[in-house]
Parts: structure tokens; sequence; C-alpha cells
């Protein structure tokens, strides 16, 4: 992150707060790495985040660590370790850090990038998993993300997804000649990534297989219809997409994802789903959950300018003079002491220069300090000397110099 970009970070994360502790939601960050096994267990071990994107290494005592490549796992390990079962149900809680996955760099996409996230864990209703859609619509119209698509399925439980597992399977080894090689070579591992191939040949073959969403055990069934039914009630347009696969193992029932038009092909911005096996798999009592993840570069890059507010610098403290320097280095400590932003020259430029960039930096007051201290008020053009004791008070009270 540079300079020019901490603005418009900060906008974003206010945002956040905003809308997340509006609805309860607490803020929790987690380790930066982790077991490995948290991930391999927890995320699957079939998926492309643990087969080919995490960043693991030993220790140095024999354990394997991996830089976290999703929040998810390590929330609900933390949620697992920290008593937060027996907390009220259900728990809420949101993070905003920073993640790792060795993919090709590209635009809004990076191998360490930020995402914004938010856990629901302890409740099993639709009404959960309508809430967290509708935060994250909110958060993506606050910041102005443009022209967005909200993309709606469900994957039903693990033993629904089962058997469909075969009934694809067998499908695509009838077509297996029109498929390209990567999906060949992953039928048995991971047939359901089939849906997300860009090959056309695949494409085609797709656009043919069962769909999931058509298997949907009857309660299921009930469940996707009622989030629906909360999503329509809330005003908030979607598209059911029953080809839509999560890159995530742990997802059951509802599946979402966010789409900005502003971000080209690759243009998911944030998405989740719901979770109810995870905490159990990770050796926590039976646990429903829900969540989401947007990514930071990506908001950012769909979204429109945001109100940024202008930094604000009550005092530049000028020095005329080499021998001023001591007094000039004092006055703005003291500036900041008082509670005022003050910055004193460290370039050496003339007082010409000097009084150039205060011009820049939009100071309300410059002290000029040589033998003496004359206080310009910048927006009137009125100056006059004082005494260095008098400065601070001056400003504080917003007195006028004439």
């Amino acid at each position: 992150m540079l300079p020019d970009d901490a603005a418009r970070r900060e906008v974003l994360e206010a945002q956040a707060k905003r809308v997340l502790e509006a609805a309860g939601y607490r803020r929790v960050e987690t380790p930066t790495y982790e077991a490995t096994e948290l991930f391999s267990r927890g995320v699957g071990e079939a998926t492309d985040i643990v087969q080919k994107e995490m960043y693991s290494f030993d220790d140095g005592g024999g354990r394997s660590m991996t830089l976290r490549p999703e929040g998810t796992a390590p929330v609900c390990r933390a949620y697992i370790e920290h008593g937060m079962h027996k907390l009220p149900q259900p728990v809420k809680l949101w993070y905003l850090s920073s993640f790792f996955r060795a993919e090709a760099p590209q635009r809004g996409r990076y191998r360490q990038f930020w995402q914004v996230g938010a856990e629901l864990i302890g409740s099993a209703g639709p009404e959960s998993d309508a809430e967290l859609i509708v935060l994250l619509a909110q958060l993506l119209e606050a910041l102005g993300v443009k022209d967005t698509k909200l993309l709606l399925s469900s994957l039903g439980q693990p033993e629904t997804r089962a058997k469909y597992r075969d009934e694809l399977i067998a499908y695509l080894r009838v077509h297996e000649d029109q498929l390209s090689h990567e999906v060949r070579s992953r039928i048995e591992l991971n047939p359901m990534r089939a849906f997300d191939a860009t090959d056309p040949g695949t494409r085609a073959v797709m656009a043919a297989a069962p769909k999931l969403l058509d298997r949907l055990e009857p309660e299921d069934a009930e469940h996707f219809a009622q989030v629906r039914a909360l999503l329509d009630d809330a005003g908030l347009r979607y598209e059911l997409d029953p080809t839509l696969v999560r890159g995530l193992d742990y997802y059951t029932r509802t599946v979402f994802e966010f789409q900005s038009g502003a971000l080209g092909a690759q243009s998911g911005v944030g998405g989740g789903g719901r979770y109810d096996r995870l905490i159990e798999q990770l050796e926590g009592p039976a646990t429903a959950g829900s969540g989401w993840a947007a990514g930071v570069e990506r908001m950012l890059l769909a979204s429109g300018e945001l109100p940024i507010a202008p930094s604000l610098v009550d005092l530049f403290v000028a020095i005329a003079e080499p021998d001023a320097a001591p007094v000039a280095f004092g006055l703005a400590r003291d500036a900041r002491r008082a509670g005022l932003s003050a910055q004193l020259e460290l370039a050496g430029r003339s007082l010409k220069g000097q009084m150039t960039q205060a011009g820049r930096l939009g100071a309300r007051y410059v002290a000029i300090v040589d033998q003496h201290v004359a206080l310009k008020d910048m927006e009137s053009g009125e100056q006059r000397e004082l005494d260095p004791d008098s400065v601070i008070p001056t400003i504080l009270r917003g007195s006028r110099l004439s």
C-alpha cells in the first residue's frame, strides 16, 4: 500500500466498521500463519487453495505452518479455542486482514492481498444467510462499487453433494474426450470445478451437465426458498446460478457471489455462504455458521470517488535562519502535544520555498522562526510577531492576528 492509497483504504475500513458493527459484529484478528492442517482439513485437500496456492513452511520444530490463504477457518479455530461456543449465540465477528496465495499476480489479484470478512456462527436459520448478504450489499453500495450483480445458489448438504458428485463424474466420463486436459485430470478429485472451466469444449459439455440445485433435498430447498424470500423482501436483486461453485469444500446450502462489471473478466468482488459442518470438522461442537469475504483491492478498483477528508495541517513551522532550528523544533513538538497537526521544515528550503510548501499542505498558519517568531494566517494573509509561548494559545483560540 502506497501513501496515496492509504486514505481510500481508511474510508473502506471506516465504512466496514460502520456497516458491520451497527449489526452487532465485533472485530477479530487471527495470526498471519496457522498450522497447515487447519486449512487441509477445513478448506479441503482437493481445493486449488490447498493443492497449489498455499505458502507453507517448516517452523524449525518439525511443524508445517501456512500463511493464511483465507479467513473463515482461522476464525472458526479461534471460536473453538477461546470458548466462544459458551457465549450467547450467535457470535458475530468481522475482520480486515491480509492473506496470501501463490497465484499469478494480475489487476486486483496479488499474492498478498487484503479482505474484509464477516462470520455469523451459531445460527442455522435462513435469516443469517440473508443478513450477511444484505450487509455485504450495503458495504458495496456505501463504497460506490459499480455495476454489481449478485449470484445465488445452494449446495445442499454434504450427503446430497456426494450423490450428485457420483452422477456428475459419470456424466464427465461419458464426455471425457471433449474436456480440457486439466478437467480430465481432476474428474475424480474435484469434478464440480469443471463448471469454472474457461475452455470452450468443457463449457459446452457443462452447459448440459446435471445441476446440483435440481437435486436438493426438500429441507434444503425450503431453506433456500426462505433465503430468497428474505432477499426479495429486502428489495435485493439477484440471479440464480446453479453452476456457482465456491473454491472451498466447507460450504453447505447457501452460496453467493457479488460481481462487478467494472473489474472485467475477473469480476468477483466478494462472496461466501453457509458452512454448517466446518467447526465440527475442526473438532469443535456441532455448530452452524455462515460468512463472506470481500477483496479490499477489488472493491477499491470497482468503486468511484470516495469521500476522503483532506489532511489538516494547523501549523507549518518555517526556519528563517539555521540558528533558529532548535526553537522551531520545540515549537512543532509543543504544538503536537497541544493536539495540533504541526509540520516542521526538514528539507533545507529557502524561506520562499517553505512558504510554497506550507501552501501545498494547506496549512492554516505558518510560524516563521528566526530571532523572533512571526505567525502568519494563511487564509487572511495577516501576520504578527509573537512571543514563542503565545503562538500555540493564539492558534487554539483562533484569534485574529491584526
